[in-house]
C-alpha cells in the first residue's frame, strides 16, 4: 500500500539528510527540513538562528513537556513559552506542507505533527558503523575530527531532548517507529531505495 508521507528522525552524522534529500529526488516527492524554520522565521520574524537556540535549550522535563502539549492541544496558544510557540508553528507549518500533498519531512517532529494524517510511515536513520558517522560529519559538515565525537553528542542531546518535550517520547525508543534503517549497513543509496517504494 502506497503512502503519502515520510518523517525522517536520524541520528546526527547517520546520512538521514541525504537519505531525504536523495529520496525526494529519486520520487519527485518535495522534501522539507531548514525549510520548516525558514517558513517559522518569516512568520515569526525572529531568525533560523535564534529559534535553534530555542530548540537546543528546550527543556527535557516531563511536567514541562505535559503543560506544552496540553496548552497546545487547548489551542491556548497564547500561554506557551517562547519554545512551544516555536514548536506550535513548525507543527503548524508541516501541516500546511502536507495538505499540498505527498512529501517527505526531516526532524521537527514531522509525526507528531502529522498523527491525525492518513498515509504516514515513520523512520528512524541510524548508523552502527561509527567509523563511517565521523567521516560524515567531519567531510559533511567541516566538523574537526576531534571535535566528530563531541559535537555528534551534542546535536543527539539537542535532539532527543526536544523530541521527548514536545511528544513525551524518547527519540531514540525504535518502537516509536514503523521503519529502522541503518545506513552504516546499507549506505545510503540502499536506504533510499528501501523508502522509494513507499510513496505513490
Amino acid at each position: 500500500m502506497k503512502k503519502s508521507y515520510i518523517t525522517i528522525e536520524r541520528e546526527y552524522g547517520s546520512g538521514g539528510t541525504k537519505i531525504g534529500r536523495a529520496l525526494s529526488e529519486a520520487t519527485g516527492v518535495p522534501c522539507y527540513g531548514p525549510e520548516i524554520l525558514d517558513e517559522v522565521s518569516r512568520r515569526f520574524n525572529v531568525s533560523v538562528e535564534k529559534i535553534q537556540s530555542y530548540e537546543e535549550t528546550v527543556s527535557n522535563s516531563l511536567l514541562y513537556s505535559m503543560y506544552v502539549l496540553g496548552q497546545a492541544a487547548a489551542g491556548k496558544q497564547d500561554m506557551l513559552m517562547r519554545e512551544g510557540h516555536i514548536f506550535a508553528a513548525e507543527q503548524q507549518v508541516i501541516q500546511t506542507y502536507a495538505r499540498q500533498g505527498h512529501a517527505i519531512f526531516l526532524g521537527h517532529c514531522a509525526c507528531e505533527a502529522l498523527r491525525d494524517f492518513r498515509g504516514v510511515v515513520r523512520v528512524f536513520i541510524r548508523c552502527s558503523d561509527d567509523a563511517a558517522r565521523q567521516a560524515r560529519i567531519v567531510e559533511d559538515y567541516g566538523i574537526p575530527a576531534e571535535r566528530a565525537e563531541a559535537t555528534r553528542k551534542r546535536f543527539d542531546k539537542k535532539r532527543a531532548n526536544y523530541y521527548y518535550a514536545n511528544t513525551t517520547r524518547r527519540w531514540d525508543d525504535l518502537s516509536n517507529y514503523d521503519i529502522v534503517l541503518d545506513s552504516g549497513r546499507l549506505g545510503i543509496d540502499g536506504c533510499v531505495a528501501a523508502l522509494k517504494g513507499l510513496l505513490g
